[in-house]
């Protein structure tokens, strides 16, 4: 697994072992970060269900200042913090262990407003409808804020949503979703 662009690019991340996440391919990642960016201009992201750390380390290579990483996997929270050690980019992260929910609640008790949401959770055990529900109704969005989705190809995600805007939904493999939105 590698970053694909920015100020680390090429550089090699690890994964966690055996198979309790699936990293995101170079392709996927390549072809979610050319529509979201490709670049950014600072800002906050929020990387729940990080696994390895891939996509939000992504985005710090891609200019965002600061990425929240969460994942409850003690052996997925190690290899982030490896990533990220590596890349000497511990001051511009916080990795958490945590529930998805009780790090949503405790991201709103510090009144955070993400620019980047990148969810990734194991397929099939936890509704990304709800996750995306949750961050509108504690706030941690704002107009403009990306939200990248990675799903199953049997979870369907909301289409219509007053206070989100598809801007691309595609299948990679046959089993693998992404849907991007955009908060309006």
């Amino acid at each position: 697994m590698r970053i694909i662009a920015g100020e680390y690019k090429g550089r090699q991340l690890k994964s966690v072992p055996g198979h309790l996440t699936r990293p995101t391919t170079d392709k996927v990642k390549e072809a979610v970060f050319q529509i979201m960016g490709p670049f950014f201009d600072g800002g906050d992201a929020l990387d729940l269900f990080a696994g390895s750390g891939g996509l939000g380390i992504e985005a710090l290579s891609r200019g965002i200042d600061r990425t929240i990483f969460v994942d409850k996997s003690p052996q997925a929270i190690h290899i982030i913090n490896e990533n990220l050690q590596k890349l000497k980019l511990e001051e511009r992260s916080e990795v958490f262990r945590a529930d998805a929910f009780r790090a949503l609640q405790a991201a709103a008790k510090r009144s955070f407003s993400f620019k980047l949401v990148l969810l990734d959770p194991p397929y099939g055990k936890v509704k990304l409808e709800k996750i995306l529900q949750k961050l509108l109704d504690l706030e941690l969005v704002a107009t403009n804020t990306w939200v990248y989705c990675e799903h199953d190809t049997s979870e369907q995600l909301p289409a219509a949503h007053p206070r989100l805007s598809i801007v691309k939904q595609a299948n990679y493999g046959g089993t693998i979703c992404i849907t991007i939105y955009k908060v309006n």
